[in-house]
């Protein structure tokens, strides 16, 4: 009985291992970052952009008050974000993507308290991102009210437990693809009762969910009718919609 014993908690420990080891190794290989991704990461006469704990775009003239920190999407690397990072830093709002531990918004919630901290000339911050790191962007808003004015979902919706529906001090746009696979229409719209009343629900005709970032196409995902290039500037455009509205 206790050599079986003795077995069985052997055999349960190498489980355990083996089994940690290998969400280790899917943790450690994001999806991307694709090149058109990695093109974005070069400074010029409109964007400067520096890498040390995380991306930041600065606009390199007339940066405005408001910025924008966002966190990436479950298992994709963040560079995958630079070019819609790159494009809302270049209408002048200062833009900070920011990496996870193990790829996963769920371990770093808190890790906009260290960008908020770094640049205290920003006088007012939306937080945001895509799937998992936009419904981790909302859990940062819920638990800290008083740090951030606006929320920006990209494919992604809010926890349960997480409802942002009484908080009128903050704006919130949330941003969908109508052929996304995943972050479906349907559940995207379902969520509308856990935000704002006066939150914006921006649908994109033909998008999917893996054209949020330049990362490639994504399993359980739909085929988008849109190129990346035009549902990316959708995306940019109700985002900074957003921000502008934070900073009049």
């Amino acid at each position: 009985m206790k050599r079986a014993l003795k077995r069985l908690v052997i055999l349960l420990a190498v489980l355990a291992v083996v089994g940690l080891a290998a969400f280790l190794v899917w943790a450690y290989t994001p999806l991307g970052p694709a090149p058109e991704a990695l093109a974005a990461l070069q400074s010029d006469a409109q964007v400067r952009v520096g890498q040390s704990h995380w991306m930041v775009f600065w606009p390199a003239e007339g940066a405005q008050d408001t910025g924008l920190i966002l966190y990436p999407g479950g298992r994709v690397d963040p560079r995958a974000y630079a070019p819609m990072a790159r494009a809302i830093a270049a209408a002048g709002y200062p833009t900070v993507i920011v990496p996870m531990p193990l790829n996963l918004a769920v371990f770093g919630v808190e890790r906009a308290d260290w960008v908020r901290a770094a640049y205290p000339q920003v006088e007012r911050w939306a937080i945001g991102g895509h799937s998992l790191g936009g419904a981790m962007a909302a859990a940062y808003a819920y638990r800290n009210p008083d740090a951030v004015q606006g929320l920006v979902l990209w494919a992604s919706y809010p926890a349960a437990n997480n409802s942002l529906a009484d908080r009128d001090d903050l704006a919130v746009v949330s941003i969908y693809g109508s052929l996304d696979g995943l972050a479906t229409p349907e559940t995207v719209e379902a969520s509308r009762g856990l935000l704002p009343a006066d939150a914006q629900l921006v649908a994109i005709e033909g998008g999917n969910h893996a054209q949020f970032g330049w990362y490639g196409p994504q399993p359980g995902d739909n085929a988008a009718t849109i190129s990346h290039e035009a549902q990316q500037a959708r995306v940019v455009e109700a985002t900074v919609q957003l921000l502008a509205a934070l900073d009049a």
